[in-house]
C-alpha cells in the first residue's frame, strides 16, 4: 500500500441506522479497507500510520446534498469549511442553478443568472463535462457530484423569456439534458426563480422524463414555500408520478409565520406518496433562516427577459413604481421586511446596510418597505443576498426528525474568510458545537442535530446513488474528485474522523447574518 491509516478504538457510525459501535477502520489511498469490532480483536496490521482516536467518531464522509459550491470552487477549491466539517460529498447544480451548459448566443444570460454567487468561474467550458474537467483540474478539497439546472437549461434553449417553450425548444431542453447524463447526478429546478418560475408542469414532466430515462434525480426547490406550500408539494410529487423519476424536494420549510405548522401536512403528503411506491425524499437545514437574493421577491414580470431587463426596469421610474406597488402588495406575507437582513452585496451606494434588516433600511432611506427594497436592488445593481428569518423552531425540528429527510446546507462558501455576512449553515450544518453558537450569534435558532446513527448519511447515499440508465444500463455519473496527487495521508471522500468536541471551521469569517 502507498499509504495506508489505521484509525484504532474509535466509535464508528456507518450510516446505515445501526447503533455505533467501537471498531478499527483501515484506510488505504483514501479507502476504507477493513474495519473491524475491537471486541472481536481489532485489526493487526502493521499500517503506516496509527491514529488512536478513543472518543471520536468514525463515519462515512458526509454528503451535502445541496449545495452551490458549482459557482464557488474556483474562488477556494480546497474547500476548507467544508472539510473541517467532515463533509467530503457536495451535490451541487441546485435550485435550477448550474454554470452549463453554455451557448454562445445565451452565454452572458447564464453568467448574469448565477452572477450573485459567481466567486471566480473561468467559463472555459460549454457541456457539463467540460465543466468537471476544468473542476478536476483544480486542487480539490471534496468531492463534486453535479446537476444540470433546468434554468441553466431553459436559457440555452430560449434564454430568459416569460413564455411557454416552442417544441422545439422543448426538446433542446431534454437532449441538454440527455448530453449531461454521464457528467452529472441529476436535474433541478428552482421554481421561485427566474426563467424556472415561468415554467408549467407539462414542461417540467417532459424534461423530468428524460431525466428518469437517464437514471438521474431531479431536485426541485418548489414553487412556493408559504400559503402554497402544499400545492407544490403536490405539483412535485405529480411530476416524480408522471415521468417516473426520482424526486428530492429541496429545503423543505414552512416559509412566514401565519404559514407556520403546515409542515405536518406536507410530511403527511410526502410519506403518502412514498407508501403508495413514489420514490422521494427531502433535505432541510436545521436553522430557523433560509438564504436567497432580494429579487426572488419581484414579480415574475419585472425579470422577464433576465437580469439586464430587470435593471432596465428597476432605472426607469415609472417600472421601478410599478414593482414596488406589487411588493407592497406581498408585506406581511412572504415579504417580511422586519425578517429580512442583508446579509451580502458588493461595493455600491447601499453597501452599508449589510447586517441591517430591509425594515431599518426603510427607515434611513426614509422610504416604505417596498420602495426601500426596488431603490437597494437599483443601487446595488440587482446583488443583494439576504438572509430571511421566516421559520419555526418547531416545524424545523418536525422536519428533521422525518426519516425521509436528508440534512443538508444550501451553502456555497468553501473559504475563510470571506466577506459579507453570511448565513452559517455552510459552515455549520454538519459541525458538532461551532453551528448552534453561530446560529446564536445570527438570531437562527437551530435544532438538534441529527447524527448519522439514524440513517441519515445512507439516505443521502441512496438518493445519489447509481440507478438504472437508458436500456437498463447501471449507470455511475462521473462527477470530480480530488486527483491523486493530494498529500498522502489526507482524508478524502469515505470516511471522517470527527471528534466530538466543538469545532470552529470559520473563526476569521466575516461572521455570519
Amino acid at each position: 500500500m502507498a499509504h495506508d491509516i489505521l484509525l484504532r478504538g474509535g466509535t464508528l457510525i456507518d450510516g446505515t441506522g445501526a447503533p455505533g459501535r467501537t471498531a478499527d477502520v483501515l484506510v488505504a489511498d483514501g479507502r476504507v479497507v477493513d474495519v473491524s469490532a475491537v471486541g472481536a480483536g481489532g485489526l493487526d496490521v502493521n499500517a503506516s500510520e496509527v491514529v488512536d482516536i478513543p472518543g471520536a467518531v468514525v463515519c462515512p464522509g458526509f454528503i451535502d446534498l445541496h449545495s452551490h459550491a458549482d459557482f464557488t470552487v474556483f474562488g477556494a477549491p480546497e474547500a476548507v469549511t467544508q472539510v473541517t466539517q467532515g463533509v467530503t460529498t457536495l451535490v451541487t447544480g441546485n435550485c435550477g442553478f448550474s454554470p452549463f451548459p453554455v451557448v454562445p448566443h445565451h452565454a452572458d444570460e447564464l453568467r448574469a443568472h448565477g452572477r450573485f454567487i459567481d466567486d471566480g468561474l473561468t467559463w472555459e467550458w460549454s457541456s457539463a463535462g467540460e465543466y468537471a474537467d476544468a473542476v478536476g483540474r483544480l486542487p480539490l478539497g471534496v468531492n463534486l457530484a453535479l446537476q444540470v439546472g433546468h434554468g441553466a437549461l431553459r436559457i440555452a434553449a430560449m434564454g430568459g423569456a416569460d413564455r411557454a417553450p416552442t417544441p422545439a425548444e422543448l426538446e433542446r431542453m431534454r437532449a441538454l439534458v440527455a448530453r449531461s447524463a454521464n457528467a452529472v447526478v441529476g436535474f433541478s429546478t428552482g421554481l421561485i426563480y427566474a426563467p424556472g418560475t415561468y415554467a408549467e408542469a407539462d414542461e417540467l414532466v417532459a424534461i423530468a422524463t428524460q431525466a428518469a430515462a437517464e437514471g438521474l434525480l431531479y431536485s426541485t426547490h418548489m414553487r412556493d414555500e408559504g400559503g402554497g406550500l402544499l400545492d407544490a408539494v403536490n405539483e412535485a410529487l405529480t411530476i416524480s408520478r408522471r415521468s417516473g423519476v426520482r424526486l428530492e424536494i429541496s429545503h423543505l420549510k414552512a416559509s412566514g409565520p401565519a404559514f407556520w405548522g403546515s409542515v405536518a401536512e406536507a410530511l403527511d403528503l410526502i410519506e403518502a406518496a412514498r407508501a403508495e411506491g413514489v420514490d422521494v425524499g427531502a433535505d432541510q437545514y436545521p436553522y430557523t433562516a433560509s438564504s436567497t437574493t432580494l429579487t426572488s421577491w419581484l414579480p415574475g414580470w419585472a425579470l422577464d427577459g433576465g437580469p439586464a431587463a430587470m435593471l432596465k426596469r428597476l432605472d426607469d421610474p415609472d417600472q421601478a413604481e410599478r414593482i414596488a406597488r406589487d411588493l407592497g402588495g406581498d408585506v406581511g406575507g412572504s415579504f417580511d421586511p422586519e425578517r429580512i437582513v442583508v446579509a451580502d452585496t458588493p461595493d455600491g451606494p447601499y453597501q452599508r446596510f449589510v447586517g441591517r434588516t430591509i425594515e431599518a433600511a426603510a427607515v434611513e432611506l426614509g422610504l416604505d418597505t417596498a420602495h426601500a427594497a426596488v431603490e437597494l436592488l437599483r443601487g446595488q445593481r440587482g446583488l443583494l443576498g439576504v438572509v430571511n428569518h421566516s421559520m419555526s423552531e418547531d416545524d424545523v425540528r418536525r422536519i428533521l426528525r422525518d426519516p425521509a429527510v436528508a440534512v443538508a446546507s444550501d451553502g456555497h462558501v468553501l473559504g475563510c474568510p470571506g466577506r459579507g455576512r453570511p448565513h452559517p449553515r455552510g459552515l455549520g450544518t454538519f459541525t458538532p458545537g461551532a453551528r448552534p453558537l453561530r446560529a446564536r450569534r445570527a438570531g437562527a435558532r437551530p435544532a438538534p442535530r441529527r447524527t448519522h446513527d439514524d440513517g441519515a448519511a445512507g439516505l443521502a447515499a441512496r438518493l445519489v446513488g447509481p440507478r438504472r440508465g437508458p436500456a437498463g444500463c447501471r449507470r455511475r455519473p462521473r462527477g470530480v474528485r480530488p486527483r491523486d496527487r493530494d498529500r498522502p495521508g489526507q482524508l478524502r471522500g469515505p470516511v471522517a474522523a470527527l471528534d466530538r468536541r466543538p469545532a470552529h471551521p470559520g473563526r476569521g469569517h466575516d461572521g455570519p447574518a
